[in-house]
């Protein structure tokens, strides 16, 4: 079901992408990818609004609290839920995903508490959640790493003789990276059941996209031998229906798949990031108008299923989960320094045991010059 890739210099375009719902919340019919989400009604549809609107309330929490000194990095998704929020509802819950640091939305879908969101960022825990509770990878930093991840749990799963799915997902700048390249070209020899998702924000960090692809991102994927598809990433619809193409793709046993969601970071990169000093506003403003929250909202109300109560009922369940987001991230207990070293090795070593007596001393001498000072 591949999009036809034969233009160059598109890398950044956003009409030649699979659509089936406009800006202005116009369904489209298209009876290739349009099949894929034939079933979603209102009630789906209210679904999909509501899993977005949490995530961007999320989001919103993320970045005031760091503001706030309350967490020390955050890495903001406004702007790209549909692309989360849309591939994460096609996955079957045994399926497991491999995130990059940037998927809310997914983890979100997933299962994650709302301390899951945030400890992590705090300096808590190493990882935050257990990913065999909501068969979710922990989020990744090391750019482009989680694609192997994906596709050697993948090869596991075609070992077991089992029927799930691995998908991975991944910006625009680690497509540039050599695991990226390195996981489709195992994917696509092996026929391992992988997705790959990549979310094409326009920047890697500072850079545009334009710097590092002079053809759409997706034309990559034919060359290893994997289906690929290009669809507008704040288009929900479209996300789901391409993520539900490339899993039975997958699930089939035809091997991997390819999706490029064209969408755009509206925030920072991360909030140590100025985004002020490489791109302007009016570009940010054309892209607001392509906000995915509100072209479904468009389409509900056009079609007389979003009304006040609705409204007021996602709005609620928005509050409440910010509000857990923040008080687990205000009533969180911090460690003592030593407990780094806890749980390192199953059992005591005395390599381990070295390693607590140097740090033990390391952290006294702070406590002895603090004494010294009074």
């Amino acid at each position: 079901m591949a999009h036809t890739l034969t233009t160059p210099d598109l890398a950044v375009g956003v009409d030649d992408v699979a659509r089936l719902l406009t800006p202005d919340g116009e369904r489209i019919a298209d009876p290739d990818l349009g099949r894929w989400v034939a079933d979603v009604d209102h009630e789906l549809l209210r679904g999909l609004y509501r899993d977005m609107v949490l995530v961007r309330r999320i989001d919103t929490e993320g970045i005031a609290l760091q503001r706030q000194g309350q967490v020390g990095l955050w890495a903001p998704c406004q702007g790209q839920e549909a692309v989360q929020v849309g591939t994460a509802r096609a996955l079957r819950a045994d399926d497991f995903a491999f995130p990059s640091y940037r998927e809310i939305g997914v983890n979100f879908v997933r299962g994650a508490k709302p301390a899951d969101f945030v400890i992590a960022w705090r300096g808590e825990e190493h990882s935050t959640f257990n990913p065999y509770d909501i068969n979710t990878a922990t989020p990744q930093i090391i750019i482009g790493a989680q694609t192997l991840h994906a596709v050697g749990y993948a090869m596991g799963i075609q070992r077991d003789g089992a029927d799930q799915v691995a998908a991975t997902y991944f910006g625009d700048g680690a497509t540039s990276q050599g695991d990226v390249n390195e996981a489709m070209i195992f994917a696509s020899s092996f026929r391992a059941p992988v997705v790959f998702v990549c979310s094409n924000n326009q920047y890697a960090i500072s850079e545009p996209v334009t710097v590092q692809a002079k053809y759409p991102i997706a034309g990559r994927a034919p060359g290893f031998g994997i289906p690929s598809v290009r669809i507008d990433g704040n288009d929900v619809l479209a996300s789901l229906a391409a993520m539900r193409w490339a899993i039975d793709h997958a699930r089939s046993g035809k091997g991997p798949a390819y999706i490029e969601a064209v969408t755009y970071r509206i925030g920072p990169h991360t909030t140590s990031d100025d985004p002020t000093r490489y791109r302007s506003k009016d570009e940010v403003e054309r892209w607001k108008q392509r906000d995915p929250i509100a072209r479904v909202e468009a389409l509900l109300r056009a079609e007389g299923a979003f009304d006040d109560e609705f409204a007021a009922s996602v709005a609620s369940d928005a509050d409440e989960l910010g509000a857990k987001v923040r008080e687990a991230t205000l009533t969180a207990t911090s460690r003592e320094p030593i407990g780094v070293l806890d749980h390192v090795y199953e059992e005591p070593h005395t390599g381990l045991q070295e390693q607590r007596r140097e740090f033990g001393a390391y952290l006294a001498g702070f406590e002895a010059s603090e004494e010294a000072s009074r």
